[in-house]
């Protein structure tokens, strides 16, 4: 092959930038086309700023007649411990969060294991909101437009086996872009896990963005997971990792402190909280307080996923 200098090229041979571009942009739509796995056009916003409107979102078959928390209440008011343990933290100090490019790996008891990118894990699915309550232990709530897919079409395509039995998460470990990671706070990097079949409720969905926006790094860009009928801190964030296994995962909030986070995270107002009471809620942005409602209000769908098991003990 010949190569020639810079100086023996002459300026009508160098195809301009945008031709190149295009060319390049072209061969990839029809590759992909050809293989059946052109991506919904959605897809294309994520690599966009936060704040970027999501293509194609279609209204969820779920909802809460609710009206939102304000979206500035929502993104600025956060549980995300990797970039500091108070609530203002996420906000300040999430831009350090580099979303692209962004893998997965998929593991454990599956038939089709893998390293995968994000546009590939997440395959052709559709977008969907869905207005969800959700609730952290420490009494407070929110009602969030969120805009994902649910969790069990994504993992139907691994081909989990008969010796899965529960779904762990794994989120991104890397100190310099999650400076709380430098801290002793929790043993990093943070993990959850599901039951299988609570993976699989229609219910369960994964997240990639809010408000019809692309999702913002201390909501957990570019991928988190949201599972309304429990307590905020099941919501894993920045997912790296899902691996499909036979027993019970561990989890950080229950490693750090058993005798007061369990597995299971449900929403159950009869039993406290080891530091305060779960009798009631605060909405964010209201003054008084509400009844917390058992699974959060969603008891009707899900409450036959723990038919005869005691919710005190398995809490």
């Amino acid at each position: 092959m010949l190569i020639k200098k810079p100086a023996a090229v002459r300026p009508s041979e160098i195809t301009p930038l945008q031709v190149y571009q295009e060319r390049r942009r072209f061969l990839q739509t029809a590759a992909a086309a050809t293989a059946g796995l052109l991506a919904p056009r959605w897809l294309a916003a994520l690599p966009a700023e936060p704040g970027s409107k999501l293509a194609d979102v279609k209204p969820g078959p779920f909802g809460a007649n609710e009206p939102p928390t304000a979206y500035k209440d929502a993104t600025s008011y956060n549980n995300f411990y990797e970039f500091g343990p108070d609530k203002t933290d996420p906000a300040q100090n999430a831009h350090t969060l580099r979303t692209r490019p962004w893998t997965l790996t998929v593991g454990g008891q599956c038939e089709k294991p893998g390293r995968y990118e994000l546009e590939d894990f997440l395959g052709p699915h559709a977008l969907e909101e869905r207005i969800y309550r959700l609730r952290c232990v420490e009494a407070w709530s929110m009602v969030i437009p969120w805009v994902g897919i649910p969790l069990g079409d994504v993992l139907k395509r691994f081909q989990p086996t008969a010796n899965a039995k529960y779904v762990e998460f794994i989120t991104l470990l890397d100190p310099e872009q999650l400076p709380g990671q430098r801290s002793h706070l929790l043993e990093w990097p943070y993990r959850e896990g599901l039951r299988l079949d609570e993976a699989m409720h229609p219910l369960t969905i994964l997240a990639v963005g809010m408000y019809g926006e692309v999702l913002p790094n201390q909501n957990g860009a570019p991928l988190r997971l949201v599972v309304p009928w429990k307590y905020g801190f099941k919501s894993i964030k920045s997912i790296v990792a899902i691996n499909f296994v036979e027993q019970q995962p561990k989890t950080s909030w229950n490693l750090q402190a058993p005798q007061e986070y369990g597995f299971y995270a449900n929403v159950n107002p009869a039993v406290d909280h080891p530091r305060w009471s779960q009798h009631k809620e605060r909405r964010i942005g209201d003054f008084f307080r509400r009844d917390t409602l058992p699974f959060n209000g969603y008891a009707g769908q899900v409450a036959g996923l723990y038919s005869g098991m005691d919710l005190s003990r398995f809490y």
